[in-house]
């Protein structure tokens, strides 16, 4: 299968582009959401490449949104171009 890179993110041809995991919400994914339960931990960070079981794909309104329990820590992790950097 061929690849792309759109953006700066690499997109395999022929392939659907990922939608938000909320509900009722049909917006392109663009970060993913996961749970470290023993560190008390939510990590957010640009999309992955492959879908996961046990993560969240979120499109960004909803990434910005997103917060974390009480008592829990939530790592918000940024591309280079999102924060003023040029690769």
């Amino acid at each position: 299968m061929a690849s792309i890179v759109v953006a700066g993110r690499i997109a395999t041809l022929g392939v659907a582009m990922r939608r938000c995991s909320r509900t009722a919400c049909t917006a392109e994914a663009v970060a993913t959401l996961t749970y470290d339960y023993a560190d008390s931990l939510a990590v957010l960070g640009p999309l992955s490449f492959t879908r996961e079981p046990h993560s969240y794909d979120l499109c960004a309104r909803h990434a910005e949104r997103t917060s974390a329990p009480r008592g829990w820590q939530v790592i918000r992790h940024a591309m280079l171009g999102e924060v003023g950097f040029s690769a």
